[in-house]
């Protein structure tokens, strides 16, 4: 038996994200150097990596 089209292979499945997770945020500004590392709230905007 075979699998129906609209499953699609492995590989489709896997979505770029247009958000970071706040530790992927942390490490960003970590590079950057702006991050203090006192709060974890209301960290700034940083640009989205490609994935």
């Amino acid at each position: 038996m075979s699998r129906h089209q609209s499953y699609g292979k492995a590989s489709k499945n896997v979505k770029k994200r247009n958000v970071m997770k706040r530790f992927e945020r942390v490490e960003v500004l970590q590079k950057q150097g702006k991050w203090d590392g006192k709060k974890v709230t209301a960290l700034p905007k940083t640009q989205s990596i490609a994935k």
